[in-house]
């Protein structure tokens, strides 16, 4: 176990590099002059080549890289372009909220569906299990964006259950929680759909196994059947789905906070690109970057805890 965790960190590391490398490329060849957005039209030429110079974009895009990197491996993002202050200060202090909404997303697609996705299997065939069918389905087809909007226009402004803007009052826990309700469906609800499927076709093939078939002979009740010995086996594929699922909630909280006027990273990336802040962009795109690589990795090693048929074929 202990050697595929290196392994699985260390590619994940490489990942982060080869990412980071790759997207700071692109960053540099969108559109637009940081440096004519900063000086504004009155900004001279001399002045011009002496920012140039001070941030280090002067020099050729390799060059660039891998300053970028050898600061990144000593702690230093940068700074940034507008506020002249530390960019991982700015991260991080919207990296919470996202951490918090991403967290609740994930915990209401747990908590409906896995459970959906068992009933469905262990209920093949009946009219539960078509009417979670047909829930799932409905929920994946619907984009965050149009559940954020309709449920902000229904349960914010038309019934007033929850707010409709903000995250609430700072040191207010019971206040953000409130605030966080309706994004956090916004984000989390078309996952329910995708584990509710998931679920319900690998418990199905593992409800099938020799060992399940000889449990039931022995005259293992079958909550204990499904609940003890199947379902470890069946939640692995699920794992694998949400720490990539991660990365798109990711994406998905970028619209959330947008909408709802979040404080968070995805807000903080939004405004960084429009006004090409490269160092500020940079640093949102590498904490996310790590953020997904480490929730891949994660799900990796628990699926190789859950089931020791995955570490052993990496052997």
């Amino acid at each position: 176990m202990f050697h595929f965790i290196v392994r699985r960190v260390t590619l994940g590391l490489v990942i982060v590099v080869m990412a980071v490398s790759s997207l700071y490329v692109l960053v540099q060849a969108a559109p637009g002059d940081p440096v004519a957005i900063l000086l504004g039209p009155r900004g001279t030429e001399e002045m011009r080549a002496a920012l140039y110079a001070k941030f280090g974009l002067d020099r050729p895009l390799p060059v660039q890289v891998l300053k970028f990197l050898g600061r990144v491996l000593q702690g230093d993002l940068g700074t940034d372009l507008i506020t002249k202050e530390p960019v991982s200060k700015l991260v991080f202090a919207q990296l919470a909220h996202t951490m918090r909404l991403i967290a609740a997303a994930l915990l209401i697609a747990t908590l409906f569906g896995i459970p959906l996705g068992c009933l469905s299997a262990v209920y093949r065939g009946s009219w539960l299990d078509r009417v979670t069918g047909v829930l799932a389905v409905s929920v994946i087809a619907m984009p965050a964006l149009i559940i954020a909007i309709y449920g902000m226009l229904l349960f914010a402004v038309k019934l007033s259950w929850v707010p409709a803007i903000g995250a609430g009052e700072p040191g207010d826990l019971v206040d953000q929680l409130h605030h966080l309700i309706l994004p956090a469906i916004a984000v989390g609800i078309g996952w329910i759909g995708y584990l509710a499927r998931l679920v319900r076709a690998s418990l199905l093939e593992v409800l099938g196994e020799d060992y399940i078939l000889n449990a039931r002979a022995y005259g293992i009740s079958e909550r204990r059947i499904v609940f003890r010995y199947a379902l470890r086996i069946a939640i692995a594929p699920a794992l694998t789905v949400l720490g990539i699922g991660v990365g798109i909630m990711l994406g998905s909280a970028v619209f959330a906070e947008i909408i709802f006027a979040r404080p968070g990273i995805g807000k903080l990336m939004s405004d960084a690109v429009s006004a090409r802040n490269y160092p500020l962009t940079m640093g949102v795109v590498l904490i996310g970057t790590v953020f997904m690589i480490a929730a891949i990795t994660l799900s990796d090693i628990l699926n190789a805890l859950l089931d020791p048929r995955v570490r052993e074929a990496q052997e």
